[in-house]
């Protein structure tokens, strides 16, 4: 099976698809992982949906709302940070923004001084470094290699720091199966209640809520949609029941349900 996921190689995301698949190519977005996978030119997509510090990965909400794909399985890792450099004498930290604010407190406790400078993966900070004297990378402390010192391991502010990934695939790879689903919900309207009608519709079938989240629908200023993950299968009655009156609730706009899955734990 072949997948793709951030690149380049040493991505964190490319620790999470190697669990999944065992070819992975790298492109150097989410949208443009996603816009693969909907375009028949990979079999599966591993993508960050959501970090326990920073929280949800706003791209990849996005794109999962912008191009047709299904959600086939959650990928949870713990993410081990470390300061990657050729020496202790540099100028600036190079890493994807995600990884520059899971750091925050140590960077402005070591290195007050050094500029900050987002890039597309972990892995790119860490290939600047070895390019640049003057850069140092934040990244798994594997990706050092020959090249690099690891002049600080387990920086993240909160050791409890772990990124949840989604597998996503062709929509025909869709599954009732599994523990959780994710739906998105674009209502096209706005009134008084509007939210309180779609979480009723799981609470009134006893169906726990693992995240909501809502995003600019991109139509008009004050207009969003909303993402739902539920621990429930589509499998079960209950949880047809909650999508049946979500559906009724949104019939002026639309409602995707991307899919059941199940949890897989990976540790490095």
């Amino acid at each position: 099976m072949r997948a793709v996921t951030l690149g380049p190689a040493g991505t964190y995301s490319h620790r999470a698809a190697n669990a999944v698949a065992g070819e992975v190519d790298f492109r150097e977005s989410v949208t443009g992982i996603v816009e693969t996978v909907a375009t028949g030119g990979a079999d599966r997509g591993v993508i960050p949906i959501e970090n326990s510090i920073e929280g949800s990965v706003t791209e990849s909400l996005d794109a999962l709302a912008d191009y047709e794909v299904s959600v086939v399985t959650e990928i949870v890792t713990p993410i081990r940070h470390a300061l990657l450099a050729q020496s202790e004498e540099f100028e600036t930290v190079a890493s994807h923004s995600q990884a520059l604010a899971q750091c925050r407190e140590f960077l402005e406790a070591e290195y007050p001084d050094a500029s900050l400078e987002s890039v597309a993966s972990t892995a790119r900070g860490v290939e600047l470094a070895r390019e640049d004297s003057a850069v140092a990378g934040i990244g798994h402390p594997e990706n050092a290699g020959s090249e690099l010192r690891i002049l600080a391991e387990d920086i993240q502010d909160r050791n409890s720091n772990a990124t949840r990934f989604l597998v996503v695939a062709p929509t025909d790879a869709r599954s009732e199966a599994g523990g959780k689903s994710s739906f998105i919900v674009y209502p096209s309207k706005n009134y008084p209640g509007l939210l309180l009608e779609l979480l009723e519709a799981f609470a009134d079938e006893d169906i726990n809520l693992s995240r909501v989240e809502s995003r600019p629908s991109g139509e008009r200023l004050g207009d969003y949609l909303f993402h739902i993950d539920c621990e429930a299968g589509m499998y079960e009655q209950r949880t047809e029941r909650a999508l049946s009156r979500v559906e009724s609730i949104a019939e002026d706009g639309w409602v995707r349900w991307l899919g059941s899955y199940d949890t897989q734990h990976v540790l490095y």
